[in-house]
């Protein structure tokens, strides 16, 4: 029962990192591609989430959260730099 919740987790959040990407890709405005880099972020963190329930190990829910970290610092950067043309005043 678990097994396929989790291959349907799998499918269904591998979709998203692909329409992301294509969001990412053809995206009208920067803003749009600063907001599918952390849309696909979010769902890199799903996806390691996803992982690390089918191994049973808990290192994968560090990676996950060093992951979330990062993602949101990288997100508030991008923003700041595309607000002001700098990110270090």
């Amino acid at each position: 029962m678990i097994g396929t919740a989790l291959a349907i987790g799998f499918i269904l959040v591998a979709s998203a990192i692909l329409m992301n990407a294509w969001r990412l890709l053809a995206g009208p405005s920067n803003g749009d591609r600063i907001l599918a880099l952390d849309t696909m972020a979010i769902n890199a963190i799903a996806l390691i989430m996803l992982f690390g329930i089918y191994e049973g190990s808990t290192t994968y829910f560090e990676a996950a959260l060093l992951l979330a970290m990062v993602g949101f610092v990288g997100t508030v950067a991008y923003a700041k730099f595309l607000l002001r043309g700098d990110i270090v005043e």
